[in-house]
């Protein structure tokens, strides 16, 4: 059973991703995508694996969303594409896929949903917000928006 995140480890939510992917038990492969970007084909089946558009998928905060004018609907998805390929950090983050799915996991807990085992113990995410209890169990019940 394979989990892969494609990963940024400057991003906080990126690392809490993986501490949960971690806390659940399994290791997955680490993909820094900023290093090594995906390919075009790898991009377009991620997108479609998440059922999200391309535009949902672009960062805008720390990147060169607005010095490209990226907001303009003149992007086709091809050039949006294009232009992720080049500057890998539009690509938002973190990206995991699993044998339940693939999810763009913003807020980190979305991850839970798609991850095989549960948590194993309590897991606090580094802004000190609880996620699981000491048994793994979620703190919160899940809502439809998070399911």
């Amino acid at each position: 059973m394979t989990i892969t995140i494609y990963h940024n480890p400057s991003c906080g939510t990126s690392r809490n991703v993986l501490a949960m992917i971690r806390n659940s038990g399994d290791e997955p492969q680490i993909i820094e995508y900023l290093k090594t970007p995906p390919s075009r084909e790898q991009l377009v089946e991620l997108v479609g694996a998440m059922g999200i558009s391309i535009r949902d998928l672009l960062r805008r905060k720390g990147t060169p969303y607005d010095a490209l004018g990226l907001d303009a609907p003149k992007f086709s998805d091809d050039a949006l594409i294009d232009l992720m390929l080049l500057h890998p950090i539009l690509i938002n983050r973190p990206i995991v896929e699993t044998p339940l799915g693939t999810r763009l996991c913003r807020p980190s807990e979305m991850v839970l949903d798609i991850l095989p085992n549960q948590q194993r113990g309590a897991f606090v995410k580094e802004d000190g917000e609880r996620v699981a209890d000491s048994h793994g169990g979620d703190i919160m019940p899940k809502t439809e928006s998070t399911r």
